[in-house]
């Protein structure tokens, strides 16, 4: 019997453009739905995919800081989820809930 060989898989690796970004999101957000942590996770694979020192300098917070927030265990603030996403060109949008 042989070993399987398994190698780590990165979202990030995978999302070249902003189209690529935008059709990530969606998806997350629609499977994630009201998982916070879920969702947290999700912007800091867009967030790593486009630079987090780009995402830093145009946020205006530090590094560190943004990896914290965008961690597994991160609470960020909402303000920071929205300088985040306004960072990353994607805003928020509001629409009904399909019953």
């Amino acid at each position: 019997m042989s070993k399987t060989i398994t190698q780590p898989y990165d979202s990030a690796e995978y999302l070249k453009t902003d189209e690529d970004i935008q059709h990530y999101l969606e998806a997350c957000f629609e499977e994630g739905g009201d998982d916070a942590a879920f969702i947290l996770h999700a912007l800091g694979v867009v967030a790593r995919a486009k630079g987090m020192m780009q995402i830093s300098r145009e946020t205006g917070l530090a590094r560190e800081a943004l990896y914290r927030s965008l961690s597994a265990d991160g609470n960020p603030s909402f303000a920071t989820v929205l300088k985040v996403l306004n960072s990353l060109g994607v805003h928020l949008s509001a629409r009904p809930i399909a019953a």
